[in-house]
């Protein structure tokens, strides 16, 4: 008996005093992988231990599973979309304008000012699906440009990997500029402040108590200024 009890005082000695609370949360494949950790930052920041679990994927099939509660939270670049019957209550965290970068090489065959440059160098857009891409799209012809579109992306990292690379002008948002450049080492060839996209925290409820979105949302309210 004494043996057991020395084992037991042994094994809750090294037990962990405070579990990790998990926070499930789903990030729309169309939002830039940096600017969703951004966004997440916080989460993981806080005082508390958390164990977050991340799920990509497109956001009919990420609402359903906050539908069911099997998230707690969707992160995208749309509002909850009127078409789905989902109860689901919206959060703005950010908002952004476009910065067009390119690769050096394809950088150099710029001969025109921005946005001009446009019409004469292939370009990568987000799939059709993507907020993103809809105010590119106006943006692009209220600008009378007309690109020449040489691929099309639901997964913003494929299109990051492409624009490396060199296949075409990709955009993304300013607020996350300064970072794509010093990581991918590509060159800005100019910015859009007209074409803004929004990004919102989706939750099951309207008034949110989960420390983790808590956190999320009250660090948007004074980080992301564009």
């Amino acid at each position: 008996i004494f043996s057991l009890g020395a084992e037991l005082e042994q094994a809750i000695r090294h037990y962990p005093k405070e579990r990790p609370q998990t926070f499930r949360v789903g990030v729309s494949d169309a939002l830039p992988k940096s600017l969703a950790y951004r966004l997440l930052e916080p989460a993981v920041a806080l005082g508390e231990p958390v164990r977050i679990v991340c799920r990509e994927g497109r956001l009919e099939r990420l609402l359903s599973e906050l539908a069911v509660h099997r998230l707690d939270l969707v992160i995208a670049d749309t509002p909850l979309p009127v078409t789905l019957d989902v109860r689901a209550f919206n959060h703005r965290l950010a908002e952004s304008g476009m910065s067009f970068v390119a690769s050096p090489p394809l950088a150099a065959r710029c001969k025109e000012v921005f946005p001009a440059c446009l019409a004469s160098l292939p370009l990568l857009v987000p799939g059709e699906d993507s907020s993103s891409r809809q105010k590119l799209m106006r943006w692009l012809e209220k600008a009378r440009i007309r690109p020449k579109i040489v691929g099309e992306f639901d997964d913003s990292a494929l299109m990051t990997a492409f624009g490396q690379a060199g296949v075409g002008v990709f955009p993304v948002p300013t607020i996350i500029e300064e970072e794509i450049v010093a990581a991918y080492g590509v060159q800005v060839l100019g910015r859009s402040p007209e074409a803004r996209t929004e990004y919102y925290a989706i939750s099951a409820e309207r008034r949110v108590t989960h420390p983790c979105v808590l956190a999320i949302a009250e660090s948007a309210r004074t980080r992301f200024v564009q």
